[in-house]
């Protein structure tokens, strides 16, 4: 068995309810900094065998932060990147409706999207089975931590769990929050999911 711990990033200096950020590089806020320590807390008894990161600042951030009391190699990568949502960055769900009619009923709908001058769904599901691809080589009984986005860290438990493309917006998983997944030769179990408990202490 190896465990995955799947960590979103904090909050962010640009976060705003039910806006699109993905490409965009944007740095963590003061409350993003405070809920990384929280989760370098909630994290201090656990041993690292390696940890995965976002190249985004936000990630990076939330990663040197949790790792700063630790003498360990971090990996970055880009299909960890959170997708590129084209011209709808920035953009609110209302927004979008009124730009993007037809993007709309396919967020709505849950269908395979392609996001008009970035990327498509599709895309950065093959970023992250190219990812998966990188954590063969960790033998069984290791520890890996993942900090990353919304979109790939669903992803990332979708393929593990063999959940279709169609399921990945249901799952939550928020700022600073833990998900954990265990790997086994008979099959894939998530033990915890979108956990925030460290925040409310």
């Amino acid at each position: 068995m190896s465990r995955l711990l799947l960590v979103r990033h904090g909050r962010t200096k640009l976060h705003r309810a039910d806006r699109f950020w993905g490409s965009t590089d944007i740095a963590l806020s003061d409350i993003g900094i405070r809920q990384a320590g929280q989760l370098r807390h909630r994290l201090v008894k656990e041993k690292f065998n390696a940890v995965y990161t976002s190249t985004l600042s936000r990630a990076r951030s939330t990663t040197d932060i949790i790792t700063s009391r630790r003498k360990i190699k971090i990996t970055t990568c880009e299909e960890l990147n959170e997708c590129n949502f084209g011209y709808i960055e920035g953009l609110t769900f209302a927004e979008i409706s009124q730009l993007y009619p037809e993007l709309a009923e396919e967020l709505l709908s849950r269908k395979t999207i392609s996001f008009p001058g970035g990327e498509s769904l599709e895309d950065l599901d093959n970023r992250v089975r190219s990812f998966l691809g990188r954590l063969d080589k960790h033998k069984e009984k290791e520890t890996v931590l993942i900090v990353a986005h919304g979109g790939p860290l669903r992803l990332i438990i979708c393929n593990l769990l063999g959940l279709g493309l169609e399921h990945w917006l249901q799952l939550r998983v928020e700022h600073a929050s833990l998900s954990i997944v265990e790997t086994h030769p008979q099959g894939t179990v998530l033990t915890l999911l979108n956990d925030t408990s460290h925040l409310k202490t």
